[in-house]
């Protein structure tokens, strides 16, 4: 039961801080004793940094998206669409798993 900072952004993601205080479980100088409890909530106001990648994941997906559907009204742009099919394909697994991160953190839940 020693205690930590947290840090909680908007969005809900939180992180464990510093170390702040030791329990009387454990007596050995700079150990903790595994079990850890907010001393201090420490909240942030914009979004964290997960949720600011995922939005330029999916700026990136919305340029690949738009870049096919003008290259599939030109000619000979075959090979460009099919690496922008690829790509779009990683970027939006991408976007899932950072989501299911996220919310697995942020809320405890999936």
């Amino acid at each position: 039961m020693c205690f930590f900072d947290q840090t909680r952004w908007n969005c809900g993601y939180w992180r464990w801080g510093h170390f702040r205080e030791q329990c009387n479980k454990e007596y050995r100088t700079g150990e903790t004793c595994g079990l850890k409890f907010v001393y201090n909530t420490i909240s942030e106001p914009e979004d964290c940094k997960l949720c600011k990648d995922i939005e330029k994941k999916r700026r990136k997906y919305n340029k690949l998206h738009s870049d096919i559907t003008r290259w599939s009204r030109e000619t000979n742009r075959s090979a460009s669409i099919e690496k922008a099919h690829r790509d779009l394909i990683e970027v939006q697994q991408a976007i899932d798993n950072m989501t299911l991160q996220h919310q697995t953190r942020a809320w405890g839940t999936v």
